[in-house]
């Protein structure tokens, strides 16, 4: 879990700088197309992120739930993931 969590942390900080170095693209009036490429691969690398956290959330908080054998708490994680794809599609 610990190498899980760095990794996901150090694709954030590159993330960040991606963002700013977008900031730097704009500020001077780059070509629209280096930007929107730049923008493109940030997208890809926060679903990267998501994945990683749903799989850990899937492998803590869910796989809890179910050995817990408690049906609310079962529901409840259940629901929170239905909602959150719901509000995706949105």
């Amino acid at each position: 879990m610990k190498l899980e969590k760095e990794a996901t942390i150090k694709r954030l900080n590159r993330i960040e700088g991606q963002v700013r170095g977008i900031s730097r693209m704009i500020e001077e009036e780059r070509y629209c197309i280096d930007i929107l490429q730049q923008m493109q691969a940030i997208k890809s690398a926060f679903g990267k992120v998501e994945d990683a956290i749903l799989k850990d959330h899937s492998a803590t908080c869910v796989e809890s739930a179910i050995a817990s054998g408690d049906a609310k708490e079962q529901r409840k994680k259940f629901s929170e993931l239905v909602e959150l794809m719901a509000k995706v599609k949105s």
